[in-house]
């Protein structure tokens, strides 16, 4: 059975705040669990920093932002 891939992590951190709060708080073991390419683990990778200083309130509207625009390129 193939892992989900990066659509299936952007939509579910997008709709799922507990998911999110883990990909930030543990990126590694989260990313773990998607069939992602180097340059898209590099990407959530990035945007996961940058959500840490974040407020949890506005996480989710950050990391779509961040994520629609390396999906755009």
């Amino acid at each position: 059975m193939q892992k989900p891939g990066m659509r299936e992590l952007v939509g579910r951190a997008m709709v799922d705040p507990e998911f999110l709060a883990t990909l930030v708080r543990a990126p590694q073991p989260t990313l773990a669990e998607y069939e992602l390419d180097d340059n898209e683990r590099a990407a959530v990778l990035q945007a996961v920093q940058r959500l840490v200083a974040t407020p949890p309130t506005r996480r989710s509207g950050a990391f779509q932002s961040a994520m629609v625009r390396r999906l755009a390129t």
